[in-house]
């Protein structure tokens, strides 16, 4: 099960997926009030519990065994509430630069601001913001040959406004139960791009994993590596889903 990260939905992991079908059956879908994924009562909060409550329905409708779960960033923490909330779902957990806020209790620099921004100046200047406090720069990141970024399309705008407006707050309202997420049964794997070694979000894994106890594992490429370097990545998730 792939869970999606920050704007994108289910199209964000189409090279990835590509070079994970010869191994295993590959999930991924629209996070709710994302692109093909409506909501019933769009005045109905959306929360983190809410996201993983839904995974947890999509897997139980599809297999009644546990699964392998990756998520990246937002999608990450999606995950960790679905190791705590139904552990009987999942078997290993990479959470890929989870923003675990509170992990991080004094550095200003988380979501950058981003909300805010947002609510003054709109969602470009937003992503905008985001993209520099995490060290990416779309027009100088590296890529595998041959590897081609998707152009926006007609639910690029609508899903950046949702996820600023919902996801983002939604985020930084969460509280990681640790307690809760030493005892799951889930082998939990907290995973960061070598590319953001300067940045919060890999603070935010390496904090988890020294929380852990456990090794941070180290993918290719920054934030959205899986986008850039999707062999190399789908790589190293094989590897560390079997380590």
């Amino acid at each position: 099960m792939l869970i999606t990260a920050g704007a994108g939905d289910a199209n964000s992991y189409d090279n990835l997926i590509d070079r994970l079908a010869s191994h295993y059956t590959v999930l991924t879908y629209d996070r709710r009030g994302y692109s093909r994924s409506t909501r019933d009562d769009p005045a109905q909060p959306l929360e983190v519990e809410t996201h993983s409550a839904d995974v947890a329905q999509l897997l139980s409708v599809l297999t009644a065994d546990p699964g392998y779960v990756f998520g990246s960033s937002g999608g990450g923490v999606v995950g960790l509430d679905l190791a705590i909330r139904y552990p009987a779902k999942v078997c290993r957990l990479v959470a890929h630069e989870p923003p675990t806020r509170q992990l991080l209790p004094d550095d200003g620099q988380l979501h950058g601001g981003m909300y805010e921004i947002y609510r003054r100046d709109g969602a470009e200047a937003a992503i905008r913001h985001f993209a520099a406090s995490i060290g990416v720069n779309p027009d100088r990141r590296a890529r595998e040959p041959g590897v081609e970024v998707s152009k926006p399309n007609a639910w690029s705008a609508p899903n950046l406004e949702f996820f600023l407006a919902h996801d983002v707050p939604a985020v930084a309202r969460y509280s990681l139960d640790l307690t809760a997420l030493k005892d799951t049964p889930a082998r939990i794997m907290p995973a960061a791009g070598i590319a953001s070694r300067m940045h919060w979000p890999y603070r935010c894994a390496a904090a988890l994993a020294e929380q852990l106890d456990t090794d941070l594992v180290e993918f290719p490429g920054d934030h959205a590596g899986f986008v850039t370097h999707p062999q190399a990545f789908a790589d190293r998730l094989h590897q560390a889903l079997h380590e």
